[in-house]
This record gives structure tokens, C-alpha cells and sequence, in this order.
């Protein structure tokens, strides 16, 4: 068994045009990217970088129009591997009511397994276990209608793992959400990947939420222009402001702290790590 659950080589993808044979300029151009096996990956980039598109490459939605694209070291260009492909990527998209399809929390968690041929029994035990994963289980004869941002965007969550899904890629699934809502899905998102082993992709424009991965790949204009650690992608702020992208907000803080003379320990990249450092500064100087 590979140790990459994705893997995409020299991929260059561009939709079709208005007209009959026409295409449009390449959304992707030459996009090399590999997924490890459980690990959290998260990638960043302004509107229109291609990053959604990339979304729907990694689970055979999209096709590359030259390159190719490996999942568990299936070929997406293979049509007789679809559901296969499938099976194994999960993807849970921005708007929740998208991908919310029945009238009753637990039997839209169960159409995936359902269209899949999973046995009846299998399912009830699948669904239970999906919705008690992602914090829904109190929920599951509720009306998906009736809930909050938060909490439909964690049953379409529960829709993915009750499919036994390997990976699941998430398409800015907390741009819509209020903070409340988003710390939901991230706790949950998080807890998946670290807890249960499933691999993570998260598509996001939220450097808070990019932080917390294991590895941060950047993309503009249909390329990764950078991949490697938070540390080391938030710490060259230069690089992302030339991609219209910035480092976080505690980053900036300790950057302007270091001018007034005050410089804190490694990169504080989330709150936590601001007041450690910060303390830490304090216990040495006082």
C-alpha cells in the first residue's frame, strides 16, 4: 500500500467554452501535488487560483485535460473506476443545503452508503457511528432544515465518513459559517484527521484554519507556487503578499512587537502560541 493516497503529476485542466470544442483558458497549468496518507493538508489561495477546481480533480469530477491524477494508485481517467475513486475521496463543498438531500438528519447521512449497496444493517451501524464522529448523533430525527450553519455543514461531514470514505476534501467549508459555526467544523475536521486517521484536504482562505495542518500548499494562477509546513509558509509574509495572501494576524503582532524592540521566540502562528511566547518573553525579561 502507497503511503499517498493522491497523486497528481504535471495536471493542466481548462472548461469547456460556450461554443462546440471550444476551451477556456487553463484553470490548472502543470499542477504537481501528492496527499499522504492521514495526513492534514490545507491549501490557500486568493479567488479564482484554482483551488475548487482542484477539488473536483481530486475525486474524478473533473478530468485533466493532460497529466493524471492517482487515487490509492487508481487512474481517475479510467470511467470503469469511478465509484471506486469515490468511495475512497469524499468531498463536502462550501454551501451545506448543496449537498443536503433528505428531510431527516440520519437518512441523509445514510443515502450515501445507500447508493453505494451498502446492506441495511451495515448502514444503521455506519450512520449512528458517522453522526456520534461529528458530534450529531442527539440530532439525527431532527430536520436539517432547523439547524444551524454549523451543525448542517458537520451532518454533510457525517454524509462523507458514513460512506467509509479515506479522504475527504473540504471546498471552504466554513466560508459561510460565523465563528461559532467554523470553530464547530474545524473542531470536527480535526478530530477526524488526528482521532480517526481520515486524511484531510481542506480548500480555505482562512490563514487560522491553514495553520493548523500538517503541511500548507499555496496556489495562484493555477499553480502551487509553494508547499511545506504553516512555519515555513506563513513566515515569508513577502512570498504570500505576492499571491495576495498575508500570514496570520498573531504573526503580524509579533512582527510588529519585534520593531518596538520586543521579539518573541519562534513564529506564533495561533493565539495560543502568541501567549505562550509572549509569556515566555516576560518570564525572561522581568
Amino acid at each position: 500500500m502507497s503511503d499517498r493516497i493522491i497523486e497528481i503529476k504535471d495536471v493542466w485542466f481548462s472548461y469547456d467554452g460556450d461554443n462546440e470544442g471550444e476551451k477556456l483558458p487553463p484553470v490548472l497549468k502543470g499542477v504537481t501535488l501528492d496527499v499522504e496518507r492521514g495526513e492534514f493538508l490545507a491549501i490557500l489561495g486568493r479567488n479564482g487560483s484554482g483551488k475548487s477546481t482542484l477539488t473536483r480533480i481530486c475525486n474524478a469530477m473533473a478530468l485533466p485535460d493532460k497529466g493524471s491524477v492517482h487515487v490509492d494508485g487508481l487512474d481517475t481517467a479510467d470511467p470503469s473506476l469511478e465509484y471506486e475513486i469515490r468511495a475512497k475521496i469524499g468531498v463536502v463543498m462550501q454551501n451545506p443545503d448543496n449537498q443536503i438531500v433528505a428531510s431527516i438528519v440520519e437518512e441523509d447521512v445514510a443515502f450515501g452508503p445507500e447508493n453505494l449497496g451498502v446492506d441495511p444493517a451495515e448502514i444503521r451501524v455506519r450512520v449512528d457511528d458517522a453522526l456520534k464522529r461529528v458530534g450529531m448523533y442527539e440530532y439525527r430525527n431532527h430536520e436539517p432544515h432547523k439547524l444551524s450553519g454549523g451543525q448542517k455543514q458537520r451532518v454533510a461531514i457525517a454524509g462523507v465518513v458514513a460512506m467509509r470514505t479515506e479522504c475527504i476534501v473540504l471546498d471552504e467549508p466554513t466560508a459561510m459559517l460565523d465563528p461559532a459555526g467554523r470553530k464547530e467544523v474545524m473542531n470536527t475536521i480535526l478530530e477526524l484527521n488526528k482521532e480517526f486517521g481520515i486524511t484531510v484536504v481542506l480548500i480555505t482562505h482562512y490563514m487560522n484554519e491553514a495553520v493548523l495542518a500538517d503541511r500548507v500548499a499555496v496556489m495562484d494562477e493555477g499553480r502551487i507556487v509553494a508547499c511545506a509546513s504553516p512555519a515555513e509558509v506563513f513566515s515569508d509574509r513577502e512570498a504570500l503578499r505576492s499571491v495576495g495572501l498575508d500570514t496570520t494576524q498573531t504573526a503580524m503582532l509579533a512582527a510588529l512587537l519585534k520593531k518596538k524592540g520586543i521579539e518573541l521566540k519562534g513564529l506564533p502562528l495561533t493565539p495560543d502560541a502568541f501567549v505562550s511566547a509572549f509569556l515566555q518573553y516576560i518570564g525572561e525579561h522581568s
